[in-house]
């Protein structure tokens, strides 16, 4: 190979024995051989013994071969120096890189020479290269061994970072051009040979995946070692641990920052998540300058600080929303019982005049009726109720099917005493199973005051109304509550908004929004009225009118 004029040949095979045929002129040619550097293992071994190198050749020739591992195995930092047995031992890559640099750069670059470090005195130093030193904190390390003097290992990437040659390519005269001036390794690279080490950091073919032989890591270590000196390529290095303390503390400030600034759960979650990608390319541009910081400790903190927080507002609202939900179904049931009452009484007495005896039985009854909604606050506002309040006597319960749960609110609504409900001649009521599976108790609540909101008004202002279909049922995929009567009821106001709209109105227009569905009310012709809540059952509508929800809660909780 030395006709091929390599600048320096690494010779990664242990021969503290010789072996025949041709150990005596093997061992000729490795003393007399200048650019030749020969491995050994200054450490014990796994027999209990280091394994030295054939005698006569310089010290300055003999370069080891131990490796550092950590505690799950893995190869990740290179051993340039230790001592054993009183001596110190250079390793086997800086002894080639040291004689690689004489070779080619001792007229143009004498300042290339190993010496200590500057900074660093038990560093090694390579002209202005100070090669930092592994501390036992050294980025993810803690209580590492560090004895020796150790740097990180950076290895080059891609499947083939180095040229191949087989001994009998050699012997056939070829790959001169890839000998000539290089750094060459000879070594074994047959799987018999268990000169294997495990390695994340390099793509390997499927059955060698982890693995990477014993030689190749020798090239790994060189070349980095001489990208850094000739090409300033960064040394792999981690901040101080003051410095470590900080960065996690800023980013664990940053997702604690999120929940109190954004305050929106949703909108945090986002914020979150753009900060995790954030701490990603950070994370992966310090590293490729050089810089090794932690990563999985502040992710951890920015995930429990930013998760608990979203969590928490997350709660927050759905707090913020029962108490809206309790408030609500407060006023729904004042509007839908003693105001009813009141304004059937407004409508009567300038046409009837109630007499004395009458009315003093009305104004008990808008009296009862008061004391009952004040009960039925008074317990939802203790505990979560799953019971619907329907008068002082009927109590439904919400964990019942939809369309049972409609049908009892119909029944319950007419018996009221209302005039329109008198008149009625014929009652077309069709109620069939609906899908409920995604409905809260809070969502089949609002249905079922829709519905009785619905009748109340056929039974205060359909007055001359003789016919009452309610439909209650799946139609083409849709939910619906339909209400139709043929009474004179009261028109409304085209391009009526939601501002001027009644109070009952509004709640069936919100309904409609939460669940993700459309409220109508049109006339019917040739007379009557049709009011009308369709909505979808899917998951996605439930929890898209769920989102709406919450966001709309919390972009009002100034005013709650």
């Amino acid at each position: 190979m030395q006709q091929y004029q390599p600048a320096a040949i690494g010779f990664d095979l242990l021969r503290d024995l010789p072996v025949e045929p041709g150990g005596k002129e093997l061992a000729i040619l490795l003393r007399t051989s200048p650019n030749l550097i020969v491995s050994e293992i200054a450490g014990p071994d796994l027999s209990g013994q280091a394994v030295k190198p054939p005698s006569g050749i310089p010290t300055e020739r003999v370069g080891a071969v131990d490796f550092v591992l950590d505690d799950d195995g893995a190869l990740r930092r290179n051993l340039l120096g230790a001592s054993y047995a009183k001596q110190f031992h250079f390793s086997f890559a800086i002894r080639l890189t040291e004689k690689y640099l004489k070779e080619k750069y001792l007229k143009d670059r004498p300042d290339l020479h190993l010496q200590n470090g500057t900074r660093d005195p038990a560093a090694m130093q390579i002209g202005e290269t100070e090669l930092t030193r592994v501390q036992p904190d050294t980025g993810g390390y803690i209580n590492a061994d560090a004895r020796g003097n150790q740097i990180l290992l950076n290895f080059r990437s891609g499947r083939t970072p180095f040229k191949v040659i087989s001994i009998s390519d050699i012997k056939a005269g070829k790959g001169a051009d890839w000998i000539r001036d290089r750094i060459v390794l000879i070594g074994v690279t047959a799987s018999s040979v268990k000169d294997r080490e495990i390695t994340g950091a390099v793509p390997l073919p499927n059955s060698n995946r982890g693995y990477i032989n014993g030689v190749e890591v020798h090239a790994h270590m060189i070349s980095q070692l001489l990208s850094t000196v000739l090409d300033d390529r960064p040394l792999l290095q981690s901040w101080s641990e003051a410095g470590e303390y900080l960065w996690i503390v800023i980013w664990g400030i940053l997702g604690m920052s999120v929940g109190m600034v954004m305050r929106s759960p949703w909108r945090s979650t986002v914020v979150l998540g753009l900060l995790t990608g954030a701490l990603l390319v950070s994370s992966y541009g310090l590293l490729l300058l050089g810089w090794w910081v932690p990563f999985v400790p502040v992710m951890l903190i920015l995930a429990l600080n930013g998760t608990g927080l979203v969590i928490g507002l997350f709660y927050r609202a759905e707090q913020i929303l029962e108490r809206q939900l309790v408030l609500e179904e407060l006023f729904t049931e004042i509007h839908n019982r003693p105001l009813q009452t009141l304004k059937v009484l407004q409508r009567e007495l300038p046409d009837h005049l109630v007499s004395d005896s009458s009315l003093p039985d009305s104004l008990k009854q808008v009296d009862e009726e008061l004391r009952t909604v004040y009960n039925s606050a008074r317990q939802d506002l203790v505990r979560q109720s799953n019971r619907l309040r329907l008068g002082s006597n009927r109590d439904l319960d919400l964990r019942s099917p939809l369309a049972q749960l409609l049908h009892d609110v119909y029944c319950t609504t007419m018996e009221r005493d209302f005039p329109g409900f008198k008149t009625l001649k014929v009652k077309i009521v069709e109620f069939e199973p609906m899908d409920d599976r995604h409905l809260s108790l809070a969502r089949k609540r609002g249905l079922c005051r829709f519905l009785e909101e619905a009748l109340c008004n056929v039974g205060k202002y359909a007055s001359t109304a003789t016919r009452l279909e309610i439909t209650c049922k799946q139609e083409d995929g849709r939910q619906v509550i339909r209400v139709v009567d043929n009474g004179v009821g009261v028109e409304q106001t085209k391009g009526q908004d939601s501002k001027s709209a009644g109070f009952g109105t509004q709640q069936a227009k919100n309904l409609a929004k939460q669940l993700k569905g459309k409220f109508r009310r049109f006339p019917k012709h040739p007379q009557g009225t049709v009011c009308e809540l369709t909505w979808s059952a899917t998951r996605v509508a439930y929890f898209s009118s769920l989102l709406r929800q919450i966001t709309s809660v919390l972009s009002r909780r100034g005013s709650l």
